[in-house]
């Protein structure tokens, strides 16, 4: 029998512009944001203030995509964007901090690379597309790595490991997957669990102490997901 040839196509030249936003904003500029708010901020106003990312994903792709959601769907979506900022500026007393305005850019750079993701996963396998946008982040890497020293632990080792392999690429494959089987808006209302979750691990894992405000911002984003699911595009 002939040897198949198992090697991928390189994407067509009309792909690698959406490519290069998935790259700046999934791969590098949403990990990169959010690591340098989580420096002064905790988890779980994080986890809070990133609840905006289904609305912000779903603005970007109606105006990227030319799809109309429902206007029962932006009710929903606009009553759990005020329920994050409300969250927000209560606790930071009214007064945007540093590491607001890096988890605000964080969204918006994470939702155009979800966006553009999300299409181009109907043209190419998600594996596909973030694994090129995965190549075209080598040379920042490798440029990041021989200008920043580097100290290899096991723990650091195995953090980088579950990021790498976990979180960028094994979870935006189903993720990409799953935004092209139902589109993108439909898809990022399923994030609006993202707030619930995260403040469950940052309690188990580092340890938080959550204020009242957190789990019951949280409750009322699940609520959105239920009118949200129920909603029609």
């Amino acid at each position: 029998m002939p040897r198949q040839n198992a090697r991928v196509p390189l994407p067509a030249r009309r792909h690698w512009a959406g490519l290069a936003v998935v790259a700046a904003g999934v791969v590098l500029g949403f990990p990169l944001l959010s690591t340098l708010a989580l420096r002064t901020s905790s988890t779980t106003h994080a986890a809070v203030v990133i609840g905006l990312l289904p609305l912000t994903t779903a603005l970007l792709s109606a105006l990227r995509t030319g799809n109309r959601p429902s206007r029962t769907f932006w009710a929903a979506a606009l009553a759990g964007a005020v329920a994050v900022a409300a969250f927000t500026v209560q606790q930071v007393g009214g007064a945007l901090s540093t590491a607001d305005l890096y988890l605000f850019a964080a969204l918006l750079v994470c939702a155009a690379g979800y966006t553009e993701g999300g299409r181009l996963a109907r043209v190419m396998p998600g594996w596909q597309a973030i694994g090129w946008a995965l190549v075209l982040c080598l040379p920042v890497a490798a440029l990041a790595l021989a200008h920043e020293p580097v100290q290899l632990t096991a723990h650091s080792v195995a953090g980088l490991l579950w990021v790498a392999a976990g979180s960028q690429f094994l979870g935006l494959v189903v993720w990409y997957r799953g935004m092209a089987a139902i589109g993108i808006p439909k898809a990022s209302r399923l994030q609006l669990a993202q707030p619930l979750l995260t403040l469950v691990w940052s309690v188990l894992l580092p340890g938080e102490h959550l204020t009242a405000a957190a789990p019951l911002t949280a409750a009322a984003v699940l609520v959105c997901i239920a009118v949200t699911q129920r909603a029609r595009g």
